[in-house]
């Protein structure tokens, strides 16, 4: 087989590397955004925080989202370090102050206050679950041996509380990983202690023991804790499937016995380390992204001032060029180091300009949820939401359906009903008797208010469901309510009957 060369034409869409930085933007929350600056900062001394300056006419955005700054970049791309490479360096761009570049010392007067003041924000300083456990720990007469145990037992327990690992695989840890030898027995010892930590139900195996452990704490306070500890000693199966009637008869309990035992072991906690400590920035609570105010039926769309941070290109690098641009003798060295400066101001701008897109996308798209759902952001009534898509976003705003979902994703808007994720907002529809294109998410508050009125002692079947919201006009099977029902987390009517 003949070796031979052809030409061949091929067409191609590659991101660049500003689009790739941007679409990686959309995604982060405002409770990361300032994380994501603070490492650009520090990646980039060119970088750095201020008072916003206005945009620069050399620094603009084309259609197909990269710089005008983007040849710039290139130009020092494939300098190969020759004398006459460097001889080609133009910074004119980089050092010439625009009219609209005004010194910020020029603009202010020392004899008034600055009326936009930094308003410092406070954040929250805790403690985590596992320090809290240690700091007991440290209560404790243990030698060294037992207090490395202990700290092991206390590195294996879980968000939760629990330990799940087996007492086998701990001694193994202990014997590999800090020459500790240790048998089961004594490890087992080390847990009851632990066990006795608060919160109570610490340090448990599995659910059983970690609800038997928080009530055997209250057994000074009467009969029905000693019920109690029986019922889920003897019954625990039957009581989590709520076969009430195989305990009644086993323990020869009244009704009333029962009501009182399952109202004791309703308020422990199975989550005993779940309260304790900040384990996640995101999750332990909500930083909005969008404020949605309604002044006398107008409704006004802001950003969260913290997804616009104020930053601006360090005058400390613009003062290194024009040294660079006045200087006569201008050898290797210092070419190379203009170079680098320039570089890392063109990495600046374009993070900048970065920034700027984030908020005019997530802006852009927050508007046409907000006029899409306008009903619901007016009155609060989920019943008033729209059957909503991605695509329909998309076409509202020119964005691509995959740009609305990242905008779309991890993000919230706090209204004068609370505050909401914007997937919260998108559904798909369901036709009801007359024809009508209904969002299901009013099926589903519908759903879960027919299971809020119910009878507890007989709760309505996935059928009975079925059948009343048929009667409200809407074509759904059944198939469908139990999969909403599963979605609402709400169990079966046999688990929702109550005494």
């Amino acid at each position: 087989m003949s070796l031979s060369q052809s030409l061949q034409q091929k067409l191609l869409q590659k991101l660049s590397p500003q689009q790739i930085q941007l679409m990686k933007l959309l995604q982060i929350p405002t409770a990361y955004l300032e994380e994501r600056i603070k490492e650009e900062l520090e990646e980039n001394p060119a970088l750095e925080t201020g008072e916003e300056e206005h945009k620069d006419d050399d620094f603009e955005m084309n259609d197909d989202g990269n710089s005008s700054d983007d040849a710039a970049g290139d130009d020092t791309a494939d300098l190969d370090g020759s004398e006459n490479e460097y001889d080609n360096i133009d910074i004119s761009d980089y050092i010439s102050d625009g009219d609209d570049d005004v010194a910020d010392y020029k603009t202010k007067d020392d004899n008034y206050p600055e009326l936009d003041e930094h308003k410092t924000i406070p954040h929250r300083v805790e403690t985590s679950f596992h320090e809290q456990l240690l700091d007991q720990l440290g209560m404790l007469s243990l030698d060294e041996k037992r207090y490395k145990i202990a700290e092991q037992i206390v590195g294996s327990i879980d968000d939760d509380g629990y330990l799940r690992r087996e007492l086998s695989s701990i001694a193994d840890d202990l014997a590999f990983r800090q020459n500790v030898d240790a048998d089961e027995k004594e490890i087992e010892t080390i847990i009851k202690l632990i066990q006795q930590f608060d919160p109570p139900g610490i340090c448990a195996r599995d659910l059983k023991e970690c609800l038997l452990l928080q009530l055997h704490r209250q057994l000074a306070t009467g009969k029905n804790v000693y019920l109690a500890i029986q019922v889920l000693d003897k019954y625990f199966d039957e009581f989590t499937k709520k076969h009430y009637e195989k305990i009644q008869r086993g323990l020869n309990l009244t009704d009333e016995d029962l009501k009182t035992v399952i109202g004791a072991i309703i308020r422990l906690n199975p989550r005993p380390g779940g309260n304790m400590g900040e384990l996640n920035k995101a999750e332990s609570y909500i930083v909005p992204d969008f404020f949605i105010t309604n002044t006398n039926g107008i409704l006004d769309l802001t950003l969260n001032g913290r997804n616009a941070p104020d930053l601006r290109i360090s005058d400390g690098y613009k003062d290194m060029l024009k040294e660079y641009d006045r200087g006569s003798k201008k050898d290797k060295r210092q070419k190379e180091a203009v170079l680098f400066i320039k570089q890392k101001i063109d990495s600046a701008k374009w993070f900048i300009d970065m920034i700027r897109q984030r908020q005019h996308t997530l802006l852009s798209t927050m508007d046409a949820i907000m006029n899409y759902q306008k009903e619901f952001f007016l009155t609060g009534d989920q019943t008033n939401l729209k059957p909503m898509i991605l695509k329909d976003i998309a076409e509202v705003t020119g964005l691509d359906i995959s740009t609305v979902s990242r905008v779309a994703n991890s993000k919230f808007v706090q209204t004068e009903f609370g505050t909401f994720r914007l997937k919260f907002f998108f559904s798909e529809s369901l036709s009801t008797d007359s024809g009508e294109e209904v969002s299901t998410r009013e099926v589903k508050k519908i759903l879960s208010d027919l299971i809020e009125g119910e009878d507890k002692k007989k709760p309505l079947s996935d059928e009975r469901l079925t059948e009343l919201l048929q009667e409200k006009g809407y074509n759904i099977a059944r198939r469908t309510v139990a999969k909403y029902r599963e979605q609402l987390n709400v169990p079966v009517a046999r688990l929702r009957k109550e005494l």
